[in-house]
């Protein structure tokens, strides 16, 4: 039996694997630049120092049923550290005006618009999303230059969108000149043995940096996307600073219509929100022909708080587009 190509790859393999591990893992630390833990008496705002509200019924693009609201009435505190984004039904509808007649149904949409972008870094919320057939939670990034040069060109990226007739899945997008909409390159992750998103907080996390984009579900990398995956003459956009936004839809063109099976009010709970940065430079930023392609390590700041060491943790080679259900 010939051998040959087999020690050929172990050999590949290897050289991948010391090229990506070459700087040490006490290199690859994160800082904790912003946050919000949504601490406050039951039924207050969110701190207007960090959120602002968008408002209206235009549809936001994407046909949604709902219209935003401003102050406390769809997006207050619950007194035990989560922020309640409540989307209601309105019967009869009425009360305010929604691109398709009276509306039928209202919600929040908080955005750090002018209050806080960031270019590169991690970041992270701790999310319990509703459910029902026509509910569309999402945490995503937008980029800061958007009242510039509009959308797609400013650069989107979505953290976590669910929608409510795929309860046990999450998608992870990015949108962009030449990649917007429909033609968003992402991938979606699965939780194991039919659990469902909305029995449960989860953690969603994105890693940006100069060259890839990583996502996480609590912990466990499942995407990565880097220039490479772009369509041929396409630009890669993420380079500037990006604000955060958190919202509630209901219906639109991908999630449809509530049908009579989904009970309203319907609540999306978040725990916190929180930014890094790394405080010194990562190994992926140096070697990103190894470590974006392998998608292999992570240091996460679970690790760098709670473990006495930095972790650098191996976990398992996978596609770009290939989910992988967490421990």
């Amino acid at each position: 039996m010939n051998n040959k190509p087999l020690i050929a790859f172990a050999l590949a393999v290897a050289a991948l694997l010391s090229l990506a591990h070459y700087a040490p893992a006490r290199a690859q630390k994160w800082e904790l630049v912003w946050r919000d833990e949504f601490g406050g008496a039951k039924g207050a705002a969110a701190d207007e120092k960090k959120w602002a509200h968008e408002t209206g019924g235009a549809g936001w693009g994407n046909r949604e049923l709902e219209y935003y609201t401003g102050g406390a009435a769809n997006a207050q505190l619950d007194g035990k550290g989560s922020l309640v984004i409540k989307a209601a039904a309105l019967t009869p509808p009425g009360g305010f005006e929604c691109w398709y007649g009276p509306c039928r149904y209202t919600s929040a949409r908080l955005v750090t618009k002018e209050k806080f972008a960031q270019v590169f870094g991690r970041f992270e919320a701790r999310i319990r999303v509703p459910r029902g057939q026509g509910v569309w939670p999402a945490f995503w990034l937008l980029g800061a230059d958007i009242d510039k040069v509009g959308w797609p060109r400013c650069g989107e990226i979505d953290v976590m969108e669910n929608i409510g007739r795929e309860p046990s899945f999450v998608h992870g997008t990015m949108h962009g000149p030449g990649y917007s909409g429909a033609g968003g390159i992402g991938a979606p992750y699965t939780l194991p043995a039919g659990k469902l998103f909305a029995d449960d907080f989860h953690t969603f996390a994105v890693e940006w940096e100069p060259n890839a984009v990583r996502w996480y579900v609590d912990g466990a990398l499942y995407e990565t996307r880097t220039p490479a995956d772009l369509p041929a003459g396409s630009k890669w956009v993420f380079d500037h600073p990006f604000f955060i936004i958190l919202n509630l839809a209901v219906g639109g063109a991908w999630p449809g219509d509530p049908d009579p099976a989904t009970a309203f009010p319907q609540t999306m709970l978040v725990d916190y929100v929180r930014v890094y940065r790394r405080s010194t430079p990562s190994s992926r930023a140096r070697n990103s022909g190894a470590a974006a392609r392998l998608s292999a390590f992570s240091s996460s700041p679970e690790a760098d708080q709670n473990c006495a060491g930095d972790v650098l943790e191996l976990r398992k080679l996978r596609g770009p587009s290939i989910t992988q259900p967490h421990a």
